[in-house]
């Protein structure tokens, strides 16, 4: 199995083994809701602050948040470039005919805070567990169980497929292929997602025969249920507790 998981085996023993995985997943889905219903940049900030230091706590370095980060931060510069000349209000900056507003900045500053304090937030509390605990997780959580079959089995062949993928480009420099623009190198892409795709269906129908031979009826069995524990109860009271403060704030600031 692909190792997803964000931290090392060391730190997530001392620091998060003894959670359990359910309340993980039930407070990153509290304080996504949360943080998604404030506005003021005057909570968003603390909440930033707040995740960051959560994040550090758990194990998650400085280069390993902002390597993954990256990929969202393109979008969030371009929000913010482009958000204020898009909302009327006071004017900050005039570049010719387009004026940018000051509420239209404040908008894009709220959304940037928001997203990167939810996915810090998420990268922390889910994204260090492994995705078979996650599964059987979202299983006690009495999720649909096609859904949890879905995750599972693409975590699971999501690396044998990608491995499937490179034996066929391998194949494919050994017959002195270069890629350019140009209608054989499309007629050669396509040859290689379709055959992609026919080697895919193929060994999911080997898969499924093996499951019936070992009685799969439909349904996966934990091999071991986590026990809810008092701990468990007061870090969710926690959890509930910064929720409502910080929408009890947002109401009366």
């Amino acid at each position: 199995m692909m190792q997803l998981a964000l931290i090392d085996e060391a730190s997530r023993h001392n620091r998060l083994a003894r959670f359990d995985p359910r309340l993980r997943v039930i407070s990153a889905l509290l304080m996504a809701l949360t943080l998604v219903s404030l506005e003021r940049i005057s909570l968003l900030l603390p909440s930033l602050l707040l995740s960051l230091a959560a994040a550090w706590w758990i194990g998650l370095g400085g280069a390993s948040l902002g390597k993954r980060l990256l990929a969202m931060e393109g979008f969030m510069i371009l929000l913010l470039v482009m958000l204020p000349f898009s909302i009327p209000g006071e004017s900050l900056i005039s570049l010719g005919p387009f004026s940018a507003s000051v509420e239209g900045l404040q908008r894009a500053l709220g959304i940037v805070l928001k997203a990167n304090t939810i996915v810090i937030l998420l990268m922390a509390l889910v994204g260090t567990l492994e995705p078979v605990v996650l599964g059987h997780a979202l299983g006690q959580l009495r999720l649909p169980d096609k859904l949890i079959h879905l995750f599972l089995f693409t975590v699971r062949y999501i690396g044998v497929l990608f491995e499937e993928y490179r034996r066929l480009r391998l194949a494919m420099r050994a017959r002195a292929f270069v890629a350019g623009s140009n209608r054989h190198t499309w007629q050669t892409f396509g040859w290689l997602v379709g055959m992609l795709l026919l080697r895919s269906l193929k060994r999911s129908e080997r898969i499924l025969a093996a499951m019936k031979c070992r009685g799969f009826n439909g349904r996966f069995y934990l091999a071991r249920q986590t026990l809810w524990g008092r701990h468990d109860s007061l870090a969710l009271l926690l959890v509930l507790g910064v929720a409502g403060t910080l929408l009890l704030l947002e109401q009366i600031l």
